[in-house]
């Protein structure tokens, strides 16, 4: 009868690719219904990439049935794959996570530091939310998450929730893979990289070429390049040489929050007096989106949507789903459930790591432990996911500072204590569960 799937957050500009994926794949993907599901503040969207999404498929001849809603629960019935990309306070609170932190000197990003926790503290309960809809109106479907911060969200749902078939997506792995094969001048197909670690927090620990381990000669390569691996909402400051020998393995764009602290803090700063933040940036590249989007003449994914730091991801969605429905049991990096996989990180909690993806879902390919050299950093970033999981759902203010403080991103708890009171402040709206627990 065909696959019925789910789209929460139905009018994010990302919602083209992942029409263009599914109509791509249709042969072996045949998807009878796709129901894109938005909440009242994102109606003029949802309806503008409706439109859009309706005459995408108009043109390419398949008989998917586009379905546009604001009620989540008369959607999910019979669904067989849930995909979630919501925004917890739309960009205005993406503009607060990132300017806010700038005033105390520490980095203001979307997934990483204060911005990264205030992102999890809004969209976790919300994410809980659904899982419970899901639970009750279609407990076999599989919920493919790839809402920010992505791996602690997968954290949450893991501990917090029943629905087991869960999995975090994101496009970072994707990204390093055509940035590898693009240094390297050849055709991504022939690149494999063995990934390993957490959301925005994983490394390449091998990298091959047509089967032959290239890691070390990789890297020298990556160091004398004037351009190295990154992604557009991530400046290219280059790595120093000796360093990434040392490392010896590949980091990804988000560790130059780690490893070039000063420097990144440096450029977000001057961003933000010149031309805004990223999240700012965003925001007008949104509008022209949309713009181009309402042109009824317009019938396919504008190729202006790879400005966005989340290119890829609606396709590596829509790979994921194609490989759970045909049971393909090709290799794909994915947030899961840890199992063993990462010797050194819990069992219970999500990691990122290379998976084989089979019709009862994503099997994690065992790595070990991760090399000394990076173990640590890996290890406090997932404490800092539990810790700020835990306070998202208890709304209790001394574990947000805990994982406020606990970030190496915040230099010290004096700082921690008073950034999150000032976003706390700033996002009320939507932290009741804070609110509550204080009077």
């Amino acid at each position: 009868m065909g696959i019925k799937i789910v789209t929460i957050g139905g009018g994010s500009s990302y919602t083209p690719e992942l029409v263009e994926g599914l109509i791509k794949r249709y042969d072996e993907l045949p998807v009878r219904e796709l129901w894109l599901v938005d909440i009242p503040a994102g109606e003029k969207k949802l309806n503008i990439v409706g439109a859009l999404a309706k005459r995408m498929v108009e043109k390419a001849g398949v008989p998917m049935k586009i379905h546009l809603t604001l009620d989540r629960r008369a959607a999910l019935p019979g669904a067989d794959f849930v995909t979630t990309q919501i925004r917890v306070g739309l960009l205005e609170a993406r503009i607060k996570d990132e300017r806010i932190p700038l005033k105390y000197g520490v980095i203001g990003q979307e997934t990483n530091g204060p911005g990264g926790l205030f992102k999890g503290l809004r969209t976790i309960p919300v994410i809980l939310d659904i899982c419970r809809d899901i639970e009750e109106l279609c407990p076999d479907a599989w919920m493919i998450n790839f809402t920010n911060p992505a791996g602690m969200v997968t954290e949450a749902v893991l501990r917090y929730s029943r629905v087991r078939k869960v999995v975090g997506l994101c496009n970072v792995p994707i990204g390093m893979k055509m940035g590898v094969a693009e240094l390297l001048g050849v055709d991504q197909s022939r690149v494999h990289i063995d990934f390993a670690g957490l959301n925005h927090m994983v490394f390449g620990l091998n990298v091959y070429l047509d089967g032959k381990n290239i890691t070390r000669t990789f890297l020298e390569q990556l160091t004398t390049r004037e351009s190295g691996i990154t992604m557009q909402n991530i400046i290219d400051l280059g790595w120093e040489k000796d360093f990434i020998k040392a490392l010896g393995v590949l980091p990804c764009p988000y560790h130059r929050y780690y490893y070039q602290t000063e420097k990144m803090l440096k450029h977000e700063q001057e961003a933000a007096e010149k031309e805004g933040t990223r999240a700012e940036v965003v925001k007008k590249v949104e509008e022209e989106l949309f713009e181009l989007y309402q042109d009824p003449d317009l019938a396919i994914k504008p190729p202006q949507l790879e400005k966005r730091g989340g290119a890829y991801y609606s396709d590596a969605a829509c790979s994921l789903i194609h490989s759970i429905y045909n049971d393909k049991r090709d290799i794909q990096p994915v947030n899961v459930q840890n199992n063993g996989a990462i010797a050194s990180i819990p069992d219970e909690s999500a990691v990122e790591v290379n998976c084989v993806i089979t019709r009862e879902g994503p099997v994690p390919l065992s790595v070990g432990d991760l090399p000394v050299p990076v173990r640590g950093l890996v290890q406090q970033i997932k404490s800092f996911e539990r810790v700020a999981a835990e306070a998202a759902v208890t709304g209790d203010y001394h574990k947000a500072l805990l994982a406020m403080t606990i970030n190496p991103l915040v230099p010290s708890d004096t700082i921690a204590k008073q950034i999150l009171d000032e976003m706390l402040e700033a996002h009320k709206e939507y932290l009741p569960q804070f609110f509550k627990a204080v009077s």
